[in-house]
């Protein structure tokens, strides 16, 4: 018999769809590795394998067999995609061109590594970012700097702005799945990009208004409200937004600080300072890696008050997304902070999502988790924590609980599936 790898789908899929791997053709209880790998925009190769027993009939299928080692060990049907390592330290997969999908390479292979042999069966498989029939319109909008993801159909749509931390740049992978899923989602950039200004100093939030008002005026989008969602640096913004702003009814941060932080925040007449740090408390790790969790300053410090956001003036609910494991910020900690703030306005609880073994890096679903990385802002290597099997499960977790959050509050819909972890 002839070996044959099967995937479902059979054609390409999206990147935060799971992937059904079976091999046929095998004799029974034949031992394979199982190897996958891609090559990013950059060149950086990343590769994960497995090693596996047929049955008694020389099937293997990932949904029901157990990994025996390599990369991961036990039943880990996606772990070949997001147990990949790069061949070059401290890199990190990200999705730079949505346009263009990652093609990964599947490779079943006699025998167990080191001592795997011969090629057996071979296929491979593209992941895309641009789900079937979503449009990716660039927006140049008076100062504003985004690209408008919009699902198929005539809409309108319930709209998301999305916003990334402090590396900067527009990073549009996260808008671009999540418009797949029936959201009109603006991917929006408010430094290191094109003429916006090269450095987190003096941000204005007049420039973020500008982008609510885009998203309120645009055919396409569901009103009278939009949604935020904002990770790192970019959920003290989308906080802001909300605490200030008109027009936003649901907020979701991802490891969010409660302080506006690294740079003062303008608006109209009014100026929020950051919260300060203590760069002599930064840790380094024993791999010599930065820990920067010690680095901040107490926000519940009297000499810090200034810095907290007044998200009890906020018109709509939030949902923390909380990794247990962050080393970048006390994320567990500022969570708390806004619950009990709310609470003593009179306002209800947030609802915060915490995921144990879970580091700073909350992306979709079956990217690798980035336990560590160059900081685009620092240019030092970032400890960011997290275990990968838990950080993995988590992220899976989290991308399920943002659509229903969403479809909730800003369409209107209501589901009865809870956090599995």
């Amino acid at each position: 018999m002839v070996a044959k790898l099967i995937l479902e789908p059979a054609g390409p899929g999206c990147w935060d769809e799971p992937l059904h791997i079976t091999v046929q053709g095998l004799a029974p209880r034949q031992r394979v590795t199982l190897r996958a790998s891609l090559r990013d925009e950059k060149g950086t190769l990343f590769q994960a394998h497995a090693r596996y027993r047929a049955d008694a009939e020389g099937e293997l299928d990932l949904a029901r067999a157990p990994a025996l080692g390599g990369s991961f060990a036990g039943l880990e049907p996606m772990g070949l995609i997001w147990a990949m390592k790069p061949d070059k330290p401290l890199g990190r997969l990200v999705k730079r061109d949505v346009q263009k999908p990652f093609v990964v390479e599947l490779e079943v292979l006699d025998g167990h590594e080191p001592d795997a042999g011969r090629l057996l069966a071979r296929a491979l498989h593209e992941r895309h970012f641009l789900p079937p029939g979503v449009r990716r319109v660039p927006v140049r909008a008076g100062p504003v700097r985004a690209t408008l993801f919009l699902p198929p159909g005539e809409g309108p749509f319930p709209g998301i702005i999305d916003l990334f931390g402090s590396g900067g740049g527009l990073c549009e992978y996260r808008a671009s799945l999540l418009a797949g899923h029936g959201f009109a989602v603006l991917a929006l950039a408010y430094f290191r990009f094109e003429d916006l200004p090269e450095y987190l100093s003096d941000m204005r939030l007049e420039y973020f208004e500008e982008a609510v008002d885009f998203m309120l005026q645009h055919p396409k989008v569901k009103g009278p409200n939009v949604g935020l969602l904002g990770f790192s640096k970019g959920g003290d913004l989308c906080l802001s937004m909300a605490s200030f702003l008109k027009g936003i009814t649901a907020t979701v941060l991802i490891n969010a600080c409660v302080a506006n932080t690294i740079a003062p925040l303008h608006y109209k007449d009014m100026i929020i300072p950051d919260l300060g740090n203590e760069l002599s408390k930064q840790k380094i790790t024993e791999s010599g890696l930065l820990n920067l969790v010690d680095i901040w300053k107490n926000p519940l410090e009297e000499h810090n008050h200034r810095s907290l956001i007044p998200l009890e003036k906020a018109q709509g609910p939030f949902l923390f997304i909380v990794g247990l494991d962050d080393h970048n910020w006390k994320s567990e900690f500022y969570a708390h902070i806004a619950s009990e703030r709310l609470q003593a306005h009179g306002k209800n609880k947030p609802q915060i999502i915490f995921y144990p073994e879970t580091g700073h890096c909350i992306d979709p679903p079956y990217f690798p988790p980035s336990t560590a990385s160059v900081h685009a802002i620092l240019g030092e290597a970032v400890f960011y924590g997290g275990e990968p099997r838990a950080h993995s499960r988590a992220q899976e977790d989290a991308w399920q609980q943002i659509q229903i959050f969403f479809q909730k509050y800003l369409n209107g819909k209501k589901s009865v599936q809870h956090s599995k972890i």
